[in-house]
């Protein structure tokens, strides 16, 4: 096994880090951050962009750009969360035939795992450039409340980005992980993470190199996501009062409110009121219409108010599952960017009676948990035993809807459990075993894994027959069920698959697709740069030109001019060796300024 990344595949950024000798390293990306935003655009020119060259060009191609589609994996278009999305978000999404929640773009529909795949194929190809290697091998993160369609859908994501991913591990757990690595002390930790679109709360215990999961509670859809939403309905709210105009409707004023509201939030955290611009946002008969407004911290927290507190209850939830006061718990750990919030430290410590520990860094913790993990895989990291917990019961369907669980939440895994059904009829010759995950005591209103017969029971009377149903969980937390008539020894097994999601053929044709655009998408993002880098220089020398052109003879004026000119011409250029002709021009064109300048000082 080579080296393993671990990846934190996040809602609204990613990490993406490696251990390399006994230290967890955070790999940067082309433009030398350490987080990638999760954004990815596509342009009429079929160029694929991710990260922050995407997120920059969102506001004029608002439509092809799509962020927050974590929140779409492994969902039903008809799901609530997808509808409530649907309203919010610039870009179209589509019911898919199998009924998943997928996104057309342009003259394409594309499934979420395939956008997840195209950020995780450049955070792959940054540890590639970092370590000078192929990398296969990765271990990802997901919310601890994910259900077993969402891990499968992120799973698939992986591979469709040509990475075997060797462990799907929940992100609080990677993140205590993180926290505890290299510490022999014995503590309970809480483990609060909010973060772009889901919230988690795990407690654990570590003891000397053992990490166990003693409970875990969250909101799949949760996140700093919704705490946007309530600025842009702030907005627009206020906006449609004194205007009459509804902004909704606009996706271009949707993407820029996005994009204020985001900026906005963030400086609340450190400052007690901000100002949002946005300057012609709309248009009426009487003209151009503006938004300025101010924003202050306390009418921030007023507007959110509920959605923080509604964190509170899976916080209660976890510690009763974990049988702990809060007393008990020894350290509060906070992850996710919308912690930054002073409102959730404020709650945090209401909840937990103590202030929560800012000692780590929330935005790279869980990507540094899922490195070592990988360590672990790979045997570069000793002592150190995971034992997580399944976040969602899981059980069957029984006669007249009702569900029954196999294997309740908070279960250790990896396990197996197994329970002893009968027949409902006489002579009944086959059993449909209906798989679903959730609480509920009525199965409809759980979720539905996957559906499969065992036929060839032989005639008997009912409640005669005797038939075992197994279901196991691997430390992915992927189930595997099998179903055994007693008397004749038939038996039927399957691994889950969801009954929505990608199916093998596709996920095929998509890792080839993957494949063969990686080269493509390298050169195209070889263009972008080098044309930005001309871009700049080109400005950079108009500047300087007003300044202090009229000092250069008039043939220098007119040479570096003419450079200039022919350099923004060939701008649009398809050809980066073109381009990169033209960098060697305008830099030489520019030095010949700088000489002028040192002359005149």
């Amino acid at each position: 096994m080579g080296k393993v990344i671990g990846i934190d595949l996040g809602t609204t950024n990613c990490c993406v880090s490696v251990l390399e000798g006994g230290t967890v390293q955070i790999i940067s990306n082309k433009e030398g951050g350490r987080t990638t935003p999760s954004v990815v655009g596509f342009t009429d020119k079929d160029e694929r962009l991710v990260g922050q060259i995407a997120k920059r060009q969102a506001v004029t191609n608002a439509a092809n750009t799509l962020y927050a589609v974590k929140r779409l994996i492994g969902r039903k278009f008809d799901a609530p969360e997808v509808e409530k999305m649907r309203t919010n978000v610039p870009f179209e999404i589509v019911k898919a035939p199998n009924g998943d929640a997928h996104i057309r773009v342009l003259d394409r529909i594309y499934s979420p795992p395939e956008i997840s795949a195209i950020v995780l194929q450049r955070l792959k190809l940054a540890a590639e450039e970092f370590l000078g290697d192929k990398i296969t091998e990765a271990i990802i993160t997901v919310p601890a409340y994910f259900d077993d369609m969402q891990r499968q859908a992120t799973r698939d994501a992986g591979k469709i980005a040509g990475l075997e991913v060797e462990r799907i591990i929940n992100e609080p757990t990677a993140a205590a992980l993180a926290y505890g690595f290299g510490k022999s002390k014995t503590e309970k930790v809480a483990v609060y993470d909010l973060g772009g679109g889901t919230f988690d709360i795990s407690i654990m215990e570590i003891n000397d190199g053992v990490f166990e999961v003693l409970s875990t509670s969250g909101n799949t859809f949760l996140g700093g996501e919704d705490f946007d939403e309530r600025i842009i309905d702030w907005l627009v709210e206020g906006f449609q009062t004194e205007n009459g105009i509804d902004l909704r409707g606009d996706r271009l004023a949707l993407q820029r409110l996005k994009e204020a509201a985001e900026r906005a939030k963030c400086e609340l955290s450190s400052v007690a009121e901000t100002t949002i611009s946005l300057p012609f946002i709309a248009a009426d008969p009487s003209g151009p219409k503006h938004i300025n407004a101010v924003l202050s911290r306390d009418k921030f927290e007023e507007i959110v108010k509920d959605l923080v507190e509604s964190s509170v209850e899976p916080c209660q939830k976890a510690l009763w599952d974990a049988k702990l006061q809060p007393s008990d718990v020894d350290k509060v750990i906070l992850v996710g960017g919308q912690t930054r919030s002073p409102i959730i430290a404020r709650t945090v410590t209401e909840v937990f009676g103590k202030e929560p520990s800012s000692e780590i860094n929330p935005d790279e913790v869980v990507a540094m948990g899922a490195a070592i993990q990988g360590g672990v895989l790979t045997g570069d990291v000793k002592d150190i035993v995971l034992l997580d917990v399944l976040p969602l019961s899981l059980g069957l369907e029984t006669r007249g809807g009702l569900f029954v669980k196999l294997i309740s939440r908070n279960s250790t895994i990896p396990l197996k459990n197994t329970m002893t059904f009968t027949t409902v009829v006489d002579n009944q010759q086959s059993v449909e075993i209906h798989i679903l995950q959730g609480e509920r005591e009525i199965s409809s209103a759980n979720r539905s894994l996957a559906k499969f017969e065992l036929v060839g029971i032989p005639p008997a009377p009912r409640g005669v027959p005797q038939v075992d149903v197994s279901f196991e969980i691997d430390a992915n937390g992927i189930v595997s069920v099998s179903a055994k008539d007693k008397m004749t020894g038939l038996e039927q097994a399957m691994q889950i698959t969801p009954s929505s999601g990608l199916a093998p053929d596709e996920i095929e044709r998509l890792i080839i697709e993957a494949e063969t655009s990686v080269e493509r998408d390298r050169g195209e993002r070889e263009l972008i740069l080098e044309r930005n880098r001309l871009d700049s220089l080109i400005r950079n020398a108009r500047r300087a030109m007003v300044e202090i052109g009229k000092s250069l003879a008039l043939e220098d004026q007119q040479t570096i001019n003419g450079i200039l000119n022919e350099a923004e011409e060939m701008m649009q250029s398809e050809s980066v060796s073109q381009i990169q002709e033209q960098l060697g021009k305008v830099e030489s064109a520019a030095n010949r300024i700088t000489a002028a300048m040192l002359t005149m000082a």
